[in-house]
């Protein structure tokens, strides 16, 4: 990214950013998904991880039990977190992708919780670079 610098907009920023996510290898990724909560696990360090999981966290009692529930069997399953790009999902849809991707092949669940970490870092830099309101 240092490289590339500087880049024209935020759309070339967020396109570079996106095209490097894509091209991470197993160990890369990996190392990213140690940065991230549990899906459904109250993140208690970052207000924005708990606006990301907003439809987990507020899910009822029950899907968050599942989810829990899909997280151990997802984590003995591929040896890693479930990652997924929870910004506006609910606490049901996470299961059902959760429940989906189960089914993969461990190759193919790497390549998508690779592309997942691609978008949250999209949104990720949406935000940061957010035009911020004055009064």
């Amino acid at each position: 990214m240092i490289v590339a610098r500087p880049f024209a907009s935020l759309d070339a920023l967020k396109a570079h950013a996106d095209a490097l996510c894509r091209t991470l290898g197993r160990d890369d990724v990996l190392e990213a998904m140690s940065h991230h909560p549990r899906i459904g696990e109250a993140p208690k360090d970052s207000a924005r991880e708990q606006r990301e999981q907003a439809g987990a966290v507020s899910a009822a009692e029950a899907v968050k039990a599942a989810i829990m529930d899909g997280n151990r069997a997802y984590e003995a399953r591929f040896g890693h977190i479930y990652l997924v790009c929870a910004t506006g999902k609910s606490g049901e849809e996470l299961l059902a992708i959760l429940t989906a991707r189960l089914q993969n092949e461990p190759d193919a669940e790497m390549a998508v919780a690779r592309d997942e970490q691609a978008k949250i870092a999209g949104l990720r830099l949406d935000k940061l670079f957010a035009p911020t309101e004055r009064s």
